[in-house]
């Protein structure tokens, strides 16, 4: 029989090997996001590829964390830089066109284009072989990493980006910056080939269309379906299939076809495609493309050979590849011969390129699903998953019980009886759906050794005298003095009152418990800036030197107490991971013999004590709200109709950034899922803005990460769904004199 620590061991082992299949995940999808972004530009700035080519380092720079991007393009035997992106000394560029890059193996640069594959120094200054020490010297970089810009088997430029420290770039950094190449080659060939201009726009469009398609969807069969189909649109051929490596046997097997009978169908999954000996297996060998142009002049494997039968007459392989990886070939069918056109191969090439991030999301997703059936059998994905829909349920039950409470509030004129008996009924059900969804979020994630925090406002010295009235009975019977303080300048805190009690209680309890009658407890909540402490001082037993950081550990007493004394040994395991939720710290100090104190502190709860400066626009303190989601910035705006404030809207992070900057508002209300650039993001970018660091920003998001926005220097935290008096208390919070209704 499996024991308990065997099965948490391996509860904890699958939980983590899913954590990483979710970030595996989130980063495919991220990269996805990107290639669409520049596919989108591309069929935009046709008319002007250098656009296209700022928005390529611009997104390498980012996703990639690198200091600097650099486009340089082939001038005979020398590389001239024709872009750069970053961090660069004023001069630089200068300097560098006066200095340009030999064709040679003094640097990435000329070692990208001479080997025709990306190359890295993790370190210059430990590179015998380096030679442009000026450029060093010039910038500080130490970590380099460039990979060439090939079209047609030809070297035209390369991308090169560095790092001012020595950190070597990752391989998942490594193959983005492969992909930015690759598109940025094709914004290039547009540059130099404005006859072809209109016929390059209609297929990049038709590329943007398909990942768009293909990055809607998670079910592998549906991906690789619309990879074939849109592949074969978008080449004007007749057929095609999608072959998966499958490493275990080293062969390729039919996932997806399209223009196909059923009976080819049949025929092509029932054989089986070597790497070694077919034309699919060369192409991913030599990772590029390869063509038979007609069938009936070539030799044919298993696999040509049922093509042939069926009525095929040319055929082109091309790899998907990961990296250095393969993950597949995408073949393209034609019922008449004849090479395939090098644009069409090109092209291809690219699509190729994204077709095999979506192989590998359909991978992950599919390891995923395994994972998660196992998660359920462990009972832990169950919190993953209702986490997961709270995000998606949230936001729409914003909006139902927000705008169910505008529209009772009469804020845009009267209703009728039956209007408000239904709006009345919708509210209730939206308030019931949410309440059963956080209780079973609540079970799942106590189950999982998470929490929910919910928080509200309330008294400190009421909150810590209903916690001493559980604990008095005790204290008496055993003549424990109990004496509680609440310094000055501790009110009202917004925090999670439920957890805040079950935290004092705790410290309260175990205080009690391990004083020897006559003793002693004392229970003090002070300011510390903007952070409120609590400290539960008793003159008990004390805690062992070496116990003092165990005894936070679960099941655990410290050795301070008989083994018949009650508890689970769970109490301050829950109580620290609750303070860490709240963004606070919890610690103690002790002396066998003496005594313990136990304290905690909750972090930027307490009211400042210097008013905000409200910024006018137009006589009024200006609020700007952040959002992607129309119906929330609609549901934002409404609570704020009526009010001495003007209200600004934008819906992505780059344009979030540009308006703060420009008008310096009162306050920022700042949803964390974004598109571009995320709400952690700006709200770390506002930060780091001398300009902008005093500006309060309130975070209002479906995303429960308290303690990581306070981390970053939010000033509130809400989550939706939010309520008009929640937000109006949130901006009075931060210095805007509001009143709530």
């Amino acid at each position: 029989m499996t024991g308990p620590s065997e099965r948490s061991s391996r509860t904890t082992r699958i939980t983590r090997d899913s954590s990483r299949q979710h970030q595996e995940l989130r980063d495919v999808r991220h990269q996805w996001a990107a290639s669409r972004e520049i596919l989108a530009a591309l069929g935009r700035a046709a008319d002007n590829p250098g656009e296209v080519l700022d928005t390529v380092l611009e997104y390498a720079a980012r996703l990639c964390g690198a200091q600097a991007v650099q486009l340089f393009l082939v001038d005979g035997d020398v590389f001239r830089v024709e872009r750069v992106s970053g961090e660069t000394p004023e001069d630089y560029r200068t300097y560098l066109l006066d200095n340009p890059i030999a064709r040679s193996r003094s640097s990435t640069v000329g070692r990208a284009a001479e080997d025709m594959c990306t190359n890295q120094i993790a370190d210059v200054l430990s590179d015998a072989e380096y030679g442009r020490h000026d450029l060093q010297k010039l910038t500080g970089f130490r970590t380099l990493l460039s990979t060439p810009m090939i079209l047609q088997d030809e070297v035209v430029g390369v991308l090169s980006m560095w790092r001012t420290d020595v950190k070597p770039f990752d391989d998942r950094e490594r193959e983005l910056l492969e992909e930015f190449a690759a598109q940025g080659a094709i914004a290039l060939r547009l540059e130099s080939r404005g006859a072809e201009l209109g016929s390059k726009v209609a297929q990049l469009e038709a590329l943007r269309d398909v990942g768009d398609a293909v990055g809607s969807s998670l079910d592998p069969d549906e991906v690789l379906d619309r990879i074939v189909s849109n592949a074969v649109r978008l080449t004007g051929t007749d057929g095609g299939s999608i072959m998966e490596y499958d490493e275990s046997d080293d062969s390729f097997q039919v996932r997806a076809a399209f223009g196909s009978s059923p009976d080819l169908v049949e025929q092509l999954r029932a054989v089986t495609i070597r790497r070694d000996s077919t034309l699919v297996g060369r192409a991913a060998l030599a990772h590029r493309p390869l063509e038979v142009p007609d069938l009936a002049q070539a030799e044919l494997d298993p696999h040509l050979e049922i093509l042939f039968r069926d009525g095929w007459r040319s055929v082109l392989a091309v790899p998907m590849l990961r990296g250095d990886k393969m993950v597949g070939v995408l073949v393209i069918r034609r019922r008449s011969t004849g090479p395939f056109p090098p644009d069409m191969t090109e092209l291809l090439q690219t699509f190729a390129s994204q077709s095999a991030l979506a192989i590998v999301n359909a991978r992950l997703f599919g390891e995923l699903q395994t994972k998660t059936k196992e998660l359920e059998i462990a009972s832990q994905h169950k919190s993953d998953f209702l986490a997961s829909m709270s995000h998606e349920l949230r936001t729409p039950l914003n909006a139902v019980i927000g705008f169910s409470e505008v529209l009772l509030d009469r804020m845009f004129g009267e209703i009728n009886e039956r209007q408000d008996e239904y709006l009345h009924d919708i509210l209730n059900s939206g308030r019931h759906l949410l309440s059963l969804l956080n209780e079973i979020l609540d079970l799942s994630k106590v189950e999982a050794g998470q929490m929910v925090l919910e928080p509200s406002t309330f008294g400190v010295g009421s909150a810590l005298d209903y916690s001493l009235t559980m604990v008095r009975e005790r204290a008496t019977q055993h003549a424990i003095t109990i004496t509680v303080k609440v310094a000055d300048g501790v009110d009202t805190v917004v925090a999670d009152e439920l957890r805040f009690k079950q935290v004092v209680l705790n410290l309260l309890s175990n205080a009690v418990k391990f004083t020897p009658d006559g003793g002693s407890v004392s229970v003090r909540a002070y300011p510390d800036g903007t952070d409120l402490v609590v400290t539960v001082a008793d003159t008990g037993i004390g805690v062992p030197p070496e116990d003092q950081e165990r005894i936070f550990e679960s099941f655990q007493q410290g050795r301070r107490g008989a083994p018949k004394e009650e508890g689970t040994g769970l109490g301050l395991t829950l109580s620290r991971r609750i303070v860490g939720l709240f963004g606070g710290r919890m610690w103690l100090e002790s002396t066998p013999g003496v005594g313990s104190t136990f304290g905690f502190s909750i972090a930027d709860v307490l009211e400042r004590t210097d008013e905000v400066a409200s910024p006018e626009h137009g006589g009024l303190p200006v609020v700007v709200l952040v959002d992607d989601d129309r119906a929330s910035l609609d549901l934002l705006s409404a609570y704020l109709d009526g009010s001495p404030t003007q209200v600004m809207r934008v819906r992505d992070g780059f344009e979030a950034l540009e308006l703060v900057r420009k008008v310096l508002p009162a306050a920022v209300v700042l949803e964390i899922e974004l598109p571009q650039l995320d709400g952690w993001e700006v709200l770390a970018a506002l930060k780091a803005d001398p300009s902008t660091v005093a500006i309060p920003v309130i975070i209002a998001s479906a995303v429960d990460d308290r303690p990581r926005g306070l981390a970053l220097g939010a000033d509130e935290y809400l989550r939706k769904p939010i309520s008009r008096d929640e937000l109006v208390d949130a901006l009075r919070h931060v210095g805007l004199g509001l009143e709530s209704s």
